[in-house]
């Protein structure tokens, strides 16, 4: 059998340690066949070999997404309304009303994301004032750049049924007047479901606009070079519209689905053991339902992340407070062994150092009386492990648990600003320890987050671990520059990492003969880029088991 396609003449980065550097690929029945020198492969070529000429030009392995909310970027980029993080409170107000003057009334006007700098003006009643007095005829939902927390207005309160006699949710809180007791507006954590269950009641046709959101977030990832990603929190809804792409032959990309085991942030009704043991029915060749999704706690920008030092004193919360973890120890463990058990993995929501502490404990419990790690058993994820103690650093390694990095929210920025308002200084700062874990031997592992940031562009990330700032500009300064990672470290971390993280190291995250052939071609030498110019490159084609599934214009 003679290759369909040999592309020559390139400079390959195929993220295979034994390997290394190559000129050449062949690729046939949607698999990688030769890899290696130009004469080599190309002699491989037969009568209908199309050779494809790089041009000396950048190939690499697709990228792996290892942490994003594919179905929720997809279902904005079609129908939601957009904000930046950057915007002021007015900024916010002024596109809502415009929105809801080219909306009909009574329909919800939702999307986001509003900057976590606004947390403490929104959580007042005049800016619930504000936003009815542009909206009153339209229920209104914005989410923040947290995707933790929602504002709605008045109108969205009565159609949610919060009054000020509604106790606040598991988990969750209403934010509430000091003076009146009345609802501000403001949602946290789990609250944040009320709001969002009211949205999907709202929709006609649920499932049709699921299906075409997945299909339009894998364009999207396809357009930014990623061929493989992990969904961070996938409820029957989303699971269903994966399986329904995937079989009608539309799903052009591995999908590694988490399945939450509590009550998330979208207000599902089918979680936990319920969900887990439907799964099975939704299994596809390239939809992978192998996560159990888990939070330990919250997020750092309104102080329910679980930490071990205390936040910046409060009237509310005193001096000495530093947020609460979600679940016990106890049931993490139950969860990880019930995990293994099923011939799963868990990735657990830790954003605090104390989560990351809890969560690192429980995994060396089931670890005792599961028996030694050997590097062949399941790999668990702690998902953001942006604060780590630095004695916990080395248990990464030990316990054989990946960090899923979200490098495109932590540098300098509305997160950053809001976490330091939040935060004394100095710890705020030792934020991400990329280096240290890596020089640790921690399987690190990168993903976006989208849409808590605003697209999956991967080359925002990867600037951003070289040079610890803002890709974009308008924020001084570098983030603790000390943890910074040079670009071939980088390159791996958004590729065979992942897939290793993701379960997926057989099939791809690397250019190796026999694995599926997930391939981009760059428009530039990353090597020989300057570092703070990485994010502007571009991807040329994106190709999924040897299918061109991305052309740039």
């Amino acid at each position: 059998m003679y290759p369909e396609r040999i592309f020559h003449n390139g400079d390959v980065f195929t993220a295979d340690a034994a390997a290394g550097r190559a000129q050449a690929i062949a690729v046939a029945g949607g698999k990688f066949v030769a890899v290696g020198g130009d004469l080599d492969v190309k002699g491989l070529a037969g009568p209908g070999t199309e050779l494809v000429d790089l041009r000396g030009r950048m190939l690499l392995p697709g990228i792996v997404d290892v942490h994003n909310h594919h179905l929720r970027g997809g279902q904005s980029d079609l129908y939601e309304l957009k904000l930046l993080p950057t915007m002021s409170l007015d900024a916010v107000i002024e596109a809502v009303r415009a929105r809801c003057a080219a909306t009909n009334p009574g329909e919800w006007v939702f999307g986001g994301i509003w900057g976590s700098h606004l947390v403490e003006a929104i959580g007042r009643a005049g800016a619930l004032a504000a936003l009815d007095a542009v909206s009153a005829a339209h229920p209104v939902m914005l989410r923040d750049d947290s995707q933790h927390n929602r504002w709605v207005n008045s109108c969205a309160l009565k159609l949610i049924g919060i009054t000020a006699d509604t106790p606040n949710p598991p988990d969750g809180e209403i934010l509430r007047d000091a003076g009146t007791g009345a609802a501000t507006g403001l949602l946290l954590e789990r609250a944040s479901g009320l709001a969002e269950q009211a949205v999907e009641r709202s929709i006609p046709d649920l499932a049709a606009r699921n299906k075409a959101s997945c299909r339009r977030a894998v364009e999207i990832l396809n357009g930014f070079g990623v061929t493989a990603f992990q969904d961070a929190t996938t409820v029957l809804p989303f699971l269903e519209a994966l399986a329904a792409l995937d079989r009608a032959g539309e799903l052009n990309g591995w999908c590694v689905t988490s399945l939450p085991g509590q009550r998330t942030l979208s207000g599902a009704d089918l979680v936990g053991d319920a969900l887990i043991a439907r799964r099975e029915t939704y299994r596809t060749r390239h939809v992978r339902p192998d996560f159990i999704k888990l939070f330990m706690d919250g997020v750092p920008t309104t102080r329910t992340a679980a930490m071990l030092t205390p936040y910046r004193a409060t009237r509310l919360q005193g001096c000495c407070f530093c947020g609460d973890p979600l679940i016990s120890i106890p049931a993490l463990v139950r969860w990880i062994a019930k995990a293994e058990q099923y011939g799963m993995r868990v990735k657990v929501h830790c954003t605090g150092d104390a989560a990351v502490r809890d969560t690192l404990d429980a995994v060396d419990v089931v670890r005792s009386f599961n028996g030694p790690d050997d590097g062949a058993g399941p790999v668990h994820q702690i998902a953001h492990a942006g604060f780590v103690d630095p004695a916990d650093i080395p248990r990464f390694r030990a316990l054989n648990v990946a960090a899923d990095l979200s490098p495109i929210i932590w540098y300098p920025g509305p997160i950053q600003q809001a976490i330091r308002a939040a935060m004394p200084d100095e710890r705020a700062d030792c934020y991400w320890p990329l280096r240290d874990l890596h020089e640790a031997g921690a399987l690190l592992a990168a993903g976006s987050d989208w849409p808590v940031v605003a697209n999956p562009d991967p080359w925002l990330g990867i600037e951003g671990m070289i040079t610890r700032r803002n890709p974009k500009g308008g924020y001084d300064g570098a983030l603790w520059p000390e943890q910074a990672l040079d670009l071939e470290t980088v390159l791996r971390i958004y590729t065979i990492n992942a897939a290793r993280a993701m379960g997926l190291s057989a099939l791809t995250g690397s250019i190796e003969a026999g694995k599926s052939a997930d391939f981009i071609v760059v428009d530039r030498d990353l090597f020989a880029t300057a570092p703070e110019r990485l994010s502007q490159s571009k991807v040329l084609s994106t190709w999924f088991e040897g299918r061109c599934v991305h052309e740039a214009s």
